[in-house]
């Protein structure tokens, strides 16, 4: 996915506020297994993931939960450590071989004192971040596994084939046993 096409996703920038935000930017290429965000560290660099697959995830005492995951065409922060500049929750693996594009949370924050445009674009982002986070906490709340299931198939269908069972299991607040249970319901 080209980076102009990630921007527009979340907000249609005039050509000269588009071309500021892109001079801002470098790309770069992380290995599989590589930690993107670290929890306890205040993150500094915004993501867009031009390929790869990522999932975010916090240890607990027993053990890690995924709590998201993260695929081509979208945006990684750390909204913490962006927002209140304070050391973030979450852990951030990259599960396969990736390129991402970087841009410099302060650089960021220079150009949306000097682009109304940017601006706007970076509301729009914080706009589109709070509904999947209330989509995912009302799925949680009200939702059965199954049907949790049911619509992480529909909107990551490649998911299955790329991530390990393990971790979705764990987004999904099962066991690795009932998901297996709930694929052999579906077939």
């Amino acid at each position: 996915m080209t980076l102009d096409r990630m921007l527009d996703d979340i907000y249609a920038l005039p050509h000269a506020s588009k071309e500021g935000l892109l001079e801002s930017i470098v790309e770069v290429n992380y290995k599989k297994g590589h930690l993107l965000i670290r929890a306890e560290q205040v993150e500094r660099n915004i993501y867009f993931m031009k390929q790869g697959i990522a999932r975010v995830y916090t240890n607990t005492a027993e053990h890690e939960i995924t709590i998201l995951f993260y695929k081509e065409g979208d945006t990684i922060i750390s909204l913490k450590s962006y927002i209140l500049n304070q050391r973030g929750y979450e852990d951030i693996e990259l599960l396969e071989d990736s390129t991402l594009f970087k841009l410099n949370a302060s650089k960021l924050q220079e150009l949306l004192q000097e682009d109304i445009h940017i601006a706007n674009w970076a509301r729009r982002f914080a706009e589109l971040e709070l509904i999947k986070t209330e989509e995912r906490l009302i799925a949680r709340q009200f939702k059965t596994a199954k049907e949790r299931y049911q619509d992480l198939l529909e909107s990551y269908p490649e998911l299955l084939r790329r991530v390990q069972l393990g971790h979705i299991a764990s987004y999904l607040g099962i066991t690795q046993v009932s998901l297996s249970r709930i694929r052999a319901d579906r077939n």
